[in-house]
């Protein structure tokens, strides 16, 4: 008889529409390392084979850049020769090949020396975009379609030329700004010139600022000293202040401008950072805080219970532009079409600098890598190659999370 009831019950419940569906299971609260206590995981632990996860970290020390270990032949080398190629920002000897990788947040392998404080390269380009993010994110930069000159104070002449005036905040982020001058005592001809002739770099084409990519130090030097202009403070400074600190990095990173890169902002001396080290400088760091910085983004600039940058901004460095489809914003490389990188979701993107210094980020698969001093393209994409395999075989561990 009490069966029939409930069997009277549950009919009257779904024809009432009362009955709660069941719940399902929510996910765990993604985990953040602390300061000083990063969890490691061993690779099972995360879904990843051991001996695969340990293929990817020998072809990665196999692949170490063969450039020399002096950062001043380094770099160089790097570009060839250029008419400019005085080093006169901070350098130091490389280190070799060194990286992690971590899934679901914890590490899960590491080689080489993470700890080891080295010049990082272009990666800081992104550092770069971010701090300019930052400025939007609070409003001192209202739009990125704006023109640059419309925000620089009366004494500063970095978009006064013809030429320039037209240069958008987008176009320094998207390194389409062909921005024309010099800087710090390096016209912007005489980064990676074009032209075998030295009046071919001299009388360069011009282009519409926005229609044409180049790869420019130059140019994103000018971005720097620009949101400096923005800022009104030291860069690092709110680098430090509103993602370093908070995500937990450490003491030890730096970051540079040139020996003249010094100018006068309200009375105080202050340094220009460079957004590279093609002539020195640039952002000194280690693997594990490279992580950090990487992992920031893979949970969409949350850190903990706090945003740190914008999911909006993050959209946007991740849209490629109407001039290269495989770029973002600096140094937001992405795999469009999977040209870049075949061997991974062509949602990845990946902060790339010379040597090759690489975060990569991996939203498909919870991945972050950082990987240092290795040879980048085929090495790169067979090291990512290899790491994704391990997920194969254990691949319902990404659906559990």
């Amino acid at each position: 008889m009490k069966k029939a009831f409930a069997v009277i019950a549950v009919a009257v419940g779904i024809a009432s529409g009362t009955l709660i569906a069941q719940r399902p299971t929510a996910s765990p609260a993604p985990y953040f390392p602390e300061r000083f206590d990063w969890q490691h995981k061993k690779p099972a632990e995360v879904g990843m084979d051991p001996a695969l996860v340990d293929q990817a970290i020998q072809t990665a020390l196999a692949s170490e850049t063969q450039g020399p270990k002096d950062m001043v032949l380094f770099l160089q080398n790097s570009f060839g020769k250029e008419p400019f190629d005085a080093i006169v920002g901070p350098v130091k000897d490389r280190g070799g090949a060194s990286g992690l990788i971590t899934r679901h947040g914890y590490i899960v392998a590491e080689w080489g020396d993470p700890k080891r404080v080295d010049i990082t390269n272009s990666v800081t380009k992104t550092f770069l975009t971010t701090v300019v993010g930052l400025a939007w994110q609070r409003g001192l930069i209202r739009d990125v379609n704006d023109y640059a000159r419309d925000y620089m104070p009366p004494h500063v002449d970095l978009f006064e030329a013809e030429h320039n005036q037209k240069i958008k905040w987008d176009h320094l982020l998207r390194q389409t700004s062909d921005w024309s001058g010099t800087l710090w005592g390096k016209p912007d001809w005489g980064d990676r010139p074009e032209g075998q002739k030295a009046e071919e770099w001299q009388n360069r084409k011009m282009y519409e600022p926005g229609t044409h990519y180049k790869y420019n130090d130059v140019r994103v030097n000018v971005m720097a000293l620009a949101a400096l202009q923005v800022w009104r403070r030291p860069l690092p400074e709110v680098l430090n202040e509103y993602i370093m600190e908070p995500i937990g990095a450490s003491s030890t990173w730096r970051w540079y401008g040139y020996d003249n890169s010094w100018v006068e902002i309200d009375g105080r001396k202050v340094q220009s950072v460079s957004g590279g080290g093609h002539w020195g400088g640039g952002m000194f760091i280690n693997s594990y805080d490279m992580a950090r910085f990487g992992y920031l983004f893979l949970r969409n600039g949350k850190w903990k219970d706090k945003t740190l940058v914008s999911e909006k901004w993050i959209q946007m460095a991740r849209t490629p532009g109407v001039a290269n489809e495989g770029y973002g914003y600096a140094n937001w490389f992405l795999n469009t079409k999977k040209k870049a990188l075949p061997s991974a979701p062509e949602s990845v993107v990946y902060f790339e600098g010379n040597g090759a210094n690489i975060i990569y980020i991996d939203w498909d698969n919870d991945v972050v890598a950082v990987l240092r001093w290795v040879r980048g393209g085929g090495a790169f994409n067979d090291i990512v190659g290899k790491m994704l395999a391990s997920l194969k075989p254990m691949s319902t561990a990404a659906g559990q999370r």
